[in-house]
C-alpha cells in the first residue's frame, strides 16, 4: 500500500484558516460578517508602489532572476536598513523571498530534527508550524504580565540542543514592542551560548507609542543575528509576498540555495514594486500610520465597552489582543459565539499558544464604519450570553 512520507504527519498549516473557511461559508449563505481574523489590510499599496509595478511590467520584466534577488532591490534594502538600523550590510548577507519562507529556511539551515528552537509565548504559529513538520522541538518562554520577556527565564531553557531563539517585536498578536533593555539581554543570551538569533521585524514600521530596537546592533547580522523583515505590513502589501533577510552571510548562501531549489526565484516586477515601497516618502507612511493608531484606538477602546472584555493598548503591530477570560468562556468558544451571533471573524488566542488562552485576536486594519458596527453587535450578543458555544 503506498504511503506518504513521515514529514507530512507534522504539517499542521495555518490554523487561522479554520476560522477563515468557517467565515467564507457563512459569508456564501448571504451573511454579513465582519471580518478581523486574518492580519491584511483594507488599505491598498501606495499608487507609485502599484504604477512601478505597471511599469516593470511593460518594461518586459518577466523572466527568471537571481535566486537571491535583484542586485538593485538588495541594493535598496542596504540603503534602507542603514538609515533605519545604523549600519549597512553587503549584498551577500541579503535574500529577498516571502516572509513566511524565510521562517521556515531560517530554521530548517539552522537545525536537525531532535534540535531545539526557542520561542516566546504567545507566538506566531508558523513557528510551531515549521518545528512541527521537521521533527524540530520548539520550547516555548512564557511572556509575563504586560506580555513582558524575562531574560533568565529564556536562558533557563537553553539545553545543549538549542540552536536557535526567535524573537517578534512588535509581536503577532499581542501588538507589544520590546524595550531596548530586554532585546539587549537576548543579544547577550545568544551571544553567551553561541546561538542564532531571528529577530521577526516585520512590523518594525507599525509602532505607535516607543521605538524599535533591533537585535542586530551586535553584530550587525555578520555573526549570529537574522533580521525578517517586509513589505506585507508596513507597506499594505500582504499579497504580494515579498520579504528579505539579512543574516550572516553563509546562512544567507544557503538560505538562497533551498530558496533556489523549492521557488528558482521571486517574480522580478514584484521585486522592483519593492524598490519603489522603500523610496517611499516618510510624510506618506507617518499619515498612514497616524490613521492605524486612530483606528487601534477605536477598536481597543470600544473592545473595552464590551460584557467581560478588557483590552490593553498595543504599542505596535495592527492587532487588538482583548482578554475575554470575563465572558466565562475560553478563546475558541468565544470565536464561535461572536462568529455565530454577531457575524464577527476573530482568531482565539489558543491559536498562538498556551499564553494566548483567554484572549482573541483581532486586526484592526479596517475601516471605522466596520469596526464600530462588530464591537456594537458582539456586545450586544454578549450582554444576552447565557450559554458558551462549542467551537468544533
Amino acid at each position: 500500500m503506498k504511503r506518504l512520507s513521515d514529514l507530512t504527519t507534522g504539517l499542521v498549516g495555518q490554523p487561522m484558516l479554520e476560522i477563515l473557511n468557517i467565515a467564507n461559508a457563512l459569508a456564501a449563505t448571504g451573511r454579513t460578517i465582519y471580518r478581523f481574523e486574518v492580519g491584511d489590510s483594507d488599505f491598498d499599496a501606495y499608487p507609485h508602489v502599484i504604477e512601478a509595478t505597471k511599469q516593470a511590467l511593460d518594461q518586459g520584466n518577466t523572466k527568471y532572476v537571481a535566486s537571491n534577488g535583484i542586485e538593485p532591490l538588495r541594493q535598496a534594502i542596504r540603503e534602507y536598513t542603514a538609515g533605519k538600523l545604523g549600519f549597512t550590510p553587503e549584498l551577500n548577507q541579503i535574500v529577498t523571498m516571502p516572509a513566511n519562507s524565510i521562517i521556515d529556511f531560517v530554521i530548517r539551515c539552522t537545525a536537525n530534527p531532535g534540535d531545539e528552537i526557542i520561542t516566546l509565548d504567545p507566538y506566531f504559529p508558523t513557528y510551531e508550524a515549521v518545528a512541527s513538520y521537521t521533527g524540530i522541538r520548539q520550547v516555548t518562554v512564557p511572556l509575563r504580565e504586560g506580555f513582558r520577556l524575562d531574560a533568565g527565564d529564556l536562558e533557563a531553557r537553553i539545553t545543549p540542543k538549542t540552536r536557535l531563539i526567535i524573537i517578534n517585536t512588535p509581536g503577532n498578536p499581542t501588538g507589544a514592542v520590546m524595550s531596548e533593555a530586554e532585546i539587549r539581554d537576548v543579544a547577550a543570551v545568544a551571544a553567551k551560548h553561541d546561538i542564532y538569533l531571528l529577530s521577526d521585524e516585520i512590523y518594525a514600521e507599525n509602532i505607535y507609542e516607543g521605538r524599535h530596537f533591533s537585535p542586530s546592533f551586535a553584530d550587525q547580522c555578520r555573526e549570529r543575528t537574522i533580521i525578517l523583515s517586509g513589505f506585507s505590513k508596513g507597506h499594505s502589501m500582504s499579497g504580494w509576498r515579498l520579504g528579505y533577510a539579512i543574516g550572516p552571510a553563509e546562512l544567507i548562501a544557503k538560505m538562497g540555495l533551498m530558496f533556489n531549489t523549492v521557488y528558482t526565484c521571486l517574480p522580478p516586477f514584484i521585486q522592483h514594486a519593492g524598490i519603489a515601497a522603500l523610496a517611499t516618502e516618510r510624510r506618506l507612511m507617518d499619515e498612514r500610520r497616524s490613521y492605524y493608531r486612530s483606528l487601534r484606538d477605536l477598536m481597543v477602546n470600544l473592545l473595552n465597552d464590551i460584557p467581560g472584555v478588557t483590552c490593553a493598548m498595543p504599542a505596535g503591530a495592527i492587532y487588538a489582543f482583548p482578554d475575554i477570560s470575563g465572558t466565562g468562556m475560553n478563546s475558541k468558544d468565544f470565536a464561535r459565539f461572536v462568529l455565530e451571533r454577531a457575524g464577527v471573524a476573530l482568531t482565539p488566542g489558543a491559536f498562538f499558544g498556551k499564553r494566548g488562552e483567554g484572549h482573541v485576536r483581532l486586526c484592526y486594519l479596517r475601516n471605522e464604519e466596520t469596526i464600530a458596527a462588530a464591537c456594537e453587535g458582539m456586545k450586544k450578543a454578549l450582554g444576552g450570553n447565557k450559554r458558551a458555544v462549542k467551537f468544533a
